[in-house]
């Protein structure tokens, strides 16, 4: 497989978790016209990428069954 092609995989296979991932993640939307700093987002996204590890995880072991 090219590297263009597990490139695409990969995003095809992320977009398909972000429902399951931000549902895991549980973070609130933020409030209108209130904007998060550098360091609340930083904490979001890593709140996202572990959310990201567990639903990735989940996905496969529902697969494998």
């Amino acid at each position: 497989m090219t590297d263009v092609n597990e490139q695409q995989r990969r995003y095809r296979e992320f977009l398909d978790l972000l429902p399951l991932t931000l549902a895991l993640a549980g973070l609130p939307p933020s409030e209108r016209g209130k904007y998060y700093t550098e360091e609340q987002m930083e904490l979001r996204a890593s709140t996202i990428q572990h959310a990201y590890k567990v639903a990735r995880q989940l996905a496969k072991e529902c697969i494998q069954r």
